[in-house]
């Protein structure tokens, strides 16, 4: 049933509340699935996205050309289209969550207490899952592939700039779960662009246990104020690297390029780049002239603008902005300790890299700096749940419960205390 066009208050929250209902009873069954089927699951899924490429690619311009008529931000159409090469790794994606160690059930810590019990921590699913992203439609294969493997119901909540590819892939999704008769309400897609779903969706604490969103600071601040129900988020990716005055100034050079022009419109590309001032004379002009060769717009601190003449003068809200485009800012310090400073003070707890040749520093910075992905000599643009084989990923969270980085298959389980005994009693 096409629910589009719903008009009514009530009628969305009617709608909701039937598909929270039904993710409650799949949740119950997809809990206690065996790995075979959720696996024989995903691979059906995978098979059918590339049997419809043709059909999913269609489903996208026309999203594509609706988000271009509108004026979609360019980062925004960048996150929004599929490619062939994109399918193809929607479906690589599934089959390798496939493959993946099923973590469900698993039972860890076990020990023996003075009374005899033994006493351990199993793996479970976290239930029902709402997920609520914008544009990038990969993430309704990526997001159902992820909470089935863990044995959860997802209730996925697209933007309706792609609505069009998101019942494309849908469709694949239901076709799969059939295949390896798994419930079709396992995995829900939300076929409202009304925003009052959103509303309905992140109060409805009696049938979903966490809400994850994905996109823009809009969202998930309005999901975070308005939700009732525990939410795994990252408002921002603003992202440092760090070159020391310790650095291999070639690899200072590869990484802060990387970091910055790999891709534009990701949470975890650099944002800022902080010099130390030892080596600011040597690797700045270098580094400018690729920056601008590339087409990325500069902004630095007067020590950077008297070394780089002619590029515009940042300003304090600089530090604190996520770009998602080719502007980088850019900020001449005085050592290892004001770079930690800055990333504290304008850092989003998203990812930072320190580029240095000095093992004491390297360790002081994995240390020091409370982000959830830490990293030495490596561009920013690691930190991806692919990258650090997880599969794929449902999120990077920045928060510090209940997941913190990259969301695989484990971070959307949960542990609960299992007690093994034999007609013990408690004295």
């Amino acid at each position: 049933m096409n629910h589009t066009n719903m008009n009514t208050a009530s009628a969305i929250d009617d709608y909701i509340t039937t598909v929270g209902q039904r993710a409650r009873a799949a949740s119950r069954i997809v809990g206690r699935a065996e790995t075979q089927a959720k696996d024989a699951a995903l691979l059906a899924i995978a098979a059918a996205l590339e049997a419809a490429e043709e059909q999913l690619l269609m489903e996208n311009r026309q999203d594509m050309d609706a988000g271009r008529a509108s004026g979609l931000e360019p980062a925004l159409l960048d996150r929004l289209e599929i490619t062939s090469k994109g399918v193809k790794a929607m479906a690589q994606g599934l089959r390798e969550v496939a493959a993946q160690f099923d973590p469900v059930g698993e039972i860890t810590d076990l020990k023996y207490r003075p009374s005899g019990i033994q006493v351990g921590k199993m793996r479970v699913p976290l239930g029902v899952i709402g997920i609520i992203y914008e544009s990038r439609p990969n993430v309704t294969a990526d997001a159902a592939a992820l909470c089935l493997k863990a044995g959860n119901a997802a209730i996925l909540r697209g933007g309706s700039e792609a609505l069009h590819s998101n019942r494309a892939i849908a469709a694949c999704i239901q076709q799969g779960l059939a295949t390896a008769r798994l419930p079709a309400d396992a995995v829900q897609v939300i076929d409202t662009t009304d925003r009052a779903a959103v509303g309905a969706l992140v109060r409805m604490s009696a049938y979903v246990d966490v809400i994850i969103p994905r996109g823009g600071k809009g969202l998930i601040e309005r999901v975070s104020q308005e939700a009732r129900v525990p939410v795994i988020k990252h408002l921002d990716g603003v992202c440092h690297v760090y070159i020391d005055d310790r650095a291999d100034l070639d690899k200072a050079v590869t990484v802060a390029y990387n970091a910055k022009t790999q891709r534009y419109g990701t949470c975890n590309t650099m944002e800022t780049l902080l010099v130390a001032e030892g080596v600011a004379a040597q690797v700045l002009p270098k580094l400018g002239k690729m920056y601008q060769d590339a087409g990325v717009e500069l902004r630095g601190c007067p020590r950077t603008c008297a070394l780089l003449p002619g590029i515009q003068t940042a300003t304090e809200e600089d530090w604190y902005t996520e770009y998602l485009a080719p502007i980088l800012a850019i900020r001449v310090v005085k050592d290892l300790d004001e770079a930690m400073v800055h990333i504290a003070t304008y850092g989003s707890a998203h990812t930072d890299t320190i580029v240095t040749e000095d093992y004491r520093r390297a360790r002081r910075f994995l240390r020091e700096v409370d982000s959830s992905s830490v990293m030495v000599n490596a561009s920013t643009r690691f930190a991806d749940g692919g990258e650090y084989g997880l599969g794929a990923e449902i999120g990077i969270s920045t928060d510090k419960l209940h997941a913190r980085g990259p969301v695989g298959v484990e971070g959307l389980t949960t542990l609960k205390f299992v007690v093994l005994g034999d007609g013990h009693i408690r004295q």
